[in-house]
């Protein structure tokens, strides 16, 4: 059974989670002589910290601060790839099962050193039921797991162990190619048990309570507050590296305030709106970050109109013009989908995985083609005339997103659609309930691999919210876990296959990639983008005073 979910499901025009990773903004060795006097960089979140214990942690904001006060046995780095963290280096078995890291001697903000048993206790505690960690899942491949998860079997029995104090030994039910970009990951960071169990309840919910082994150390933060400070870990192994002192993080949720501020430089950075970047676009302090996230439309498949009936899906597909939707809807640098896997996800001996996948009719606009489908589908249900309504988010971009498509959808013959815009909870609330005929959702990648998009439509996933089953799809994924998972190639043909088919068959429909439009000060250099996961690293960012 495939069950996976790996990524977050996200709000209409917010991440609310975590492709390639982008490197941007880096200075050359050069320009890194011309360092600022005062090393402090001034941030902006749209929501509070909810959280800094690593087991707990599944948005967006606590995933940036932890990845950069914490660090796992790998770090992300550019290009989709990883390098060394707390482990200098490691060893892959031939069978793909077995992972050996040799740790480097570091050591805690506290003094205390960071060994195999750190991260040992973390990911036990992590998988463990007790603490309901909803990114538990991440471990599936560990050596039971699934018993651990359900309390059947003690912690003791995950397959990882510490051998000696600075190597750390990880045993697979089966091979996970991936399992590298994994354990770069916050759910996989190493914890201090002896801290832990002295805050207990109260770990890591403050600044306080929480000892931390990355570039920089929390402070500032209460727990409740909407201001906090990432500080100099000067512990930390390389802190050599780390240029900045400081990272000043408030929260502004007005859009007209964040630019006000940004216009005076009381910050340093903004991701601007549809209206802004329309002004900014030009600007040389614009960025465009493209996310690896992908905006789609499911259509209820559980029964009904949309069920078995694939030239209704294909018409609804083909009368939505998305670039009509990104560039004058929208209009804040988002593309048009060319599939569900978003473009400079993961690649192929130099092949970007949606050009290899793709299939030209799965997002075509063609209202000719549509209109001609949509009648052959009406007569396949015997009706005449039909109506269905459209759910999406009540955000901003959510309510332009549904007016459009509305408008869209409206030129099929015989189609009345209705919009429903409903809060971010209460959207997915219904989408899991199967209370909706098509809704607007989406979903943004935790690592650069397909499958973390190519899990989501198995028959029997549960963010397979339309319930589309194809055993065409469903075997394509289960082969790439299974029988093919330690063969690159075999891997990538089933996965390729498998989004192949969900495009044909229509299963859902693929509407936007988002980007992030970005304007950050010239000043500010080094800083890495994510398009996956945490998103951000401060690590070797730096202010300069260059002219």
């Amino acid at each position: 059974m495939i069950t996976m979910k790996f990524g977050r499901a996200l709000q209409l025009g917010i991440v609310a989670g975590a492709s390639g990773l982008l490197l941007v903004a880096c200075g050359s060795k050069s320009s890194q002589q011309h360092l600022a006097d005062h090393q402090t960089l001034n941030w902006v979140e749209t929501a509070n910290l909810p959280t800094m214990d690593p087991s707990k942690s599944t948005d967006v904001v606590s995933g940036k601060a932890l990845n950069n006060v914490d660090e796992g046995l790998l770090r992300l780095a550019a290009n989709a790839k990883v390098k060394p963290g707390v482990a200098k280096s490691y060893d892959v078995s031939k069978d793909g099962k077995t992972w050996t890291f040799n740790l480097r001697h570091s050591k805690w903000s506290n003094g205390d050193a960071v060994t195999a048993q750190d991260f040992v206790y973390g990911w036990q505690r992590t998988v463990k039921p007790s603490t309901a960690s909803q990114y538990a899942y991440l471990f599936d491949h560990v050596a039971n797991y699934d018993a651990v998860n359900k309390g059947k079997l003690a912690p003791s029995k995950l397959g990882v162990k510490a051998d000696g104090k600075y190597k750390v030994v990880v045993t697979l039910s089966k091979p996970q190619s991936y399992f590298k970009y994994l354990v770069g990951s916050p759910a996989f960071f190493p914890q201090n048990q002896k801290v832990v169990q002295k805050y207990g309840s109260k770990y890591a919910a403050n600044a306080t309570d929480a000892v931390y082994n990355g570039p920089f150390k929390l402070t500032g933060w209460t727990g409740t507050n909407n201001s906090w400070h990432l500080v100099k870990n000067k512990q930390y192994w390389n802190a050599k590296a780390t240029k900045l002192n400081r990272i000043n993080f408030q929260v502004i949720k007005d859009q007209g305030t964040w630019y006000s501020q940004y216009q005076g430089g009381k910050v340093d950075e903004i991701i601007t709106d549809g209206t802004q970047y329309r002004h900014l676009k030009h600007d040389k302090e614009m960025q465009l970050r493209n996310g690896a996230s992908t905006f789609y439309l499911e259509l209820n498949q559980r029964k009904g109109f949309f069920k078995d009936n694939v030239n209704a899906r294909k018409a609804i597909s083909l009368a939505i013009n998305r670039q009509q939707l990104t560039k004058n809807v929208l209009a804040d640098g988002s593309q048009p989908a060319k599939g569900l896997v978003p473009t400079n996800l993961a690649e192929y001996k130099g092949t970007d995985f949606a050009k290899a996948a793709y299939v030209k009719s799965g997002t075509a606009y063609n209202l000719k083609q549509a209109t001609a489908l949509w009648k052959q589908a009406l007569k396949q249900s015997g009706k005449s005339s039909i109506s269905l309504e459209l759910l999406a988010d009540d955000t901003p971009n959510g309510k332009k997103t549904a007016e459009f498509i509305q408008s869209q959808l409206t030129k099929l013959p015989g189609l009345k659609v209705t919009t429903s815009n409903v809060p971010f909870n209460v959207r997915l609330s219904r989408s899991n309930d199967g209370d909706f005929d098509m809704v607007i959702g989406g979903w943004i990648a935790d690592f650069p691999d397909a499958i973390s998009f190519s899990s989501l439509f198995t028959s029997t996933n549960a963010y397979n919210r339309g319930k589309w089953q194809n055993s065409t799809y469903d075997t394509a994924v289960k082969n790439a876990e299974g029988k093919d998972a330690n063969d690159a190639a075999a891997r990538w043909q089933d996965l390729t296959t498998a989004e192949k088919t969900l495009m044909q068959q229509q299963g859902i429909v693929p509407l936007y990639q988002q980007t992030q439009a970005q304007m950050l000060k010239t000043k500010v250099k080094g800083v890495v983008y994510f398009p996956t996961g945490a998103q951000w690293d401060f690590s070797h960012a730096y202010i300069s005073d260059a002219k």
